[in-house]
């Protein structure tokens, strides 16, 4: 069987660990159920990078999920066609715990064991945070949060625009270097001043509305206090490319933890000259359209 997981991005500026997107960037994990040890190979992005035995994260999640439902472990061949960048703030670890879950939802005689529910929480509690996931679950624009010691998640409503397509047209600009979210986290301060707290409060709300009902206002939305500039010591460029891009009035945030940057919408038709402008050596950042992912989580059975 073959899972398709997609890309997300996180926060969008002001919904730090509560909002995404899934993009249309999907890797492919295909299956096979063997009675030998664990085998793993990966063509693409992370090739030689990534583990080829039980501690890959994908084989780790779906030996977890089985031991959720109390299933028995199983001999795994995986075979991993990535496309999403590691560690670049795309959600390539929220596509392989999403993508683990499915495969091993997928091969049990009862799948309804694993609904979507279930499947958030297993992917949440592997993940740490619940935003990437949970978009990778879902797929377009989605709200995550906490009720007690449930992880809750709701699909948000995106406008169309005149031509019927999603008025979110992400762009990406990624650097060819990576940035680890542990270290990212630990550069946040524990402690936040109750300005900056109501400050993205205020835009988070608005930016539910931008994306449901007035696009116009998706700049003032995405406006960030609490993690984007704190983090500037790690990723200097994306940071100081953020900044430039929004004093011309442009929508642009850092993804996820970084280090790419996102422009949902309105990306300036110049915006390569932009970037050349602001980063020191521009051949090492791609720029990408990537579609609104409608769907998330993939499932081919075979």
């Amino acid at each position: 069987m073959t899972v398709q997981p997609c890309a997300t991005s996180a926060n969008l500026g002001p919904g730090f660990d509560s909002l995404g997107i899934a993009l249309d960037l999907r890797d492919r994990y295909t299956l096979e159920v063997t009675t030998g040890a664990t085998e793993v190979v990966i063509n693409g992005e992370g090739a030689g990078e990534l583990p080829v035995d039980d501690t890959n994260l994908i084989v780790r999640t779906l030996r977890e999920t089985l031991e959720w439902v109390g299933a028995p472990q199983i001999g795994v061949r995986l075979t991993c066609t990535n496309v999403i960048p590691q560690e670049s703030g795309l959600g390539s670890s929220a596509a392989a715990i999403v993508g683990g879950i499915a495969l091993a939802r997928g091969i049990l005689q009862d799948p309804s064991a694993i609904d979507d529910q279930a499947m958030l929480e297993i992917a949440a509690s592997i993940e740490g945070h619940p935003d990437s996931v949970a978009t990778a679950i879902y797929g377009g624009a989605c709200l995550a949060y906490t009720e007690g010691e449930e992880v809750r998640a709701v699909r948000l409503r995106v406008a169309n625009a005149d031509d019927g397509r999603p008025v979110l047209r992400p762009l990406i600009i990624a650097p060819n270097r990576t940035s680890s979210t542990t270290t990212a986290r630990a550069m946040l301060s524990p402690e936040v001043r109750r300005s900056d707290a109501t400050h993205n409060i205020a835009r988070a709300a608005l930016l539910i509305h931008a994306l449901a009902e007035d696009p116009s206002r998706l700049f003032a939305a995405t406006a960030d206090r609490l993690h984007q500039d704190a983090r500037s010591g790690q990723m200097p460029q994306s940071v100081s490319l953020v900044h430039v891009l929004r004093s011309q009035g442009v929508p642009a945030v850092i993804s996820g933890a970084g280090p790419t940057v996102l422009i949902p919408a309105d990306a300036p038709a110049d915006i390569a000259r932009i970037v050349s402008e602001v980063v020191e050596d521009p051949d090492d950042w791609r720029l990408a359209r990537v579609p609104l992912a409608q769907e998330g989580i993939r499932t081919v059975l075979s």
